[in-house]
């Protein structure tokens, strides 16, 4: 297994304590918060151009971000299940072979690429709308979800973290892009259809 994604206590003999794991979990959270509402605010303040910059050869920007955004859930489901794969926690899936550690990484990598665009083109051209149920709570949810990545982040490269947060935050991260999938790529497909097949 690969040692990156060990999720074993500190290898140098020193236990954090359960103040010390409580502090730097909240720390991470607070961070997440201040990169959620930064964005957020952003989105509210700044005046949306109205305009998509590049569509990377979809014939227009909301096809784009519904098949980039589609892409990076299929992905992140993915990493779901090599998650619970290494956990040793996927039926019937037995012992992880060496290639489950980089593609899990590897996976998660390129989903949050996908976001990338997306966010772009949601921050830049339309800002932080609330129009109707579906549109403010498809904007919270992105604002949510790069909170939520940082505080993975943080969770993922701290040996002074509670042994369940790493799971809960990869969780909680895949849990809000299917929630931004099912407000925004789901309501086109159904709503427009499947142009860019």
């Amino acid at each position: 297994m690969d040692t990156n994604l060990s999720f074993d206590a500190p290898s140098h003999g020193i236990t954090p304590s359960t103040s010390t794991r409580t502090t730097a979990l909240l720390t991470a959270v607070a961070i997440g918060a201040a990169v959620s509402l930064a964005i957020g605010t952003y989105g509210r303040v700044h005046t949306p151009t109205g305009q998509g910059v590049v569509s990377f050869g979809f014939p227009a920007v909301l096809p784009m971000k519904a098949w980039l955004t589609t892409g990076a859930g299929v992905l992140a489901v993915g990493q779901m299940a090599s998650a619970l794969w290494l956990y040793r926690r996927l039926p019937g899936a037995g012992e992880p072979p060496a290639w489950v550690g980089p593609a899990h990484r590897w996976s998660g990598t390129a989903a949050f690429v996908l976001t990338l665009p997306v966010a772009y083109h949601c921050l830049w051209s339309l800002g932080f709308q609330s129009t109707d149920t579906r549109v403010v709570t498809h904007s919270l949810l992105g604002c949510a979800f790069y909170g939520v990545f940082t505080t993975k982040m943080l969770v993922l490269h701290s040996r002074r973290m509670p042994e369940w947060a790493l799971p809960l935050a990869g969780a909680a991260l895949v849990t809000v892009l299917v929630a931004i999938w099912l407000t925004s790529s789901l309501w086109f497909f159904r709503t427009v259809g499947f142009p860019g097949v």
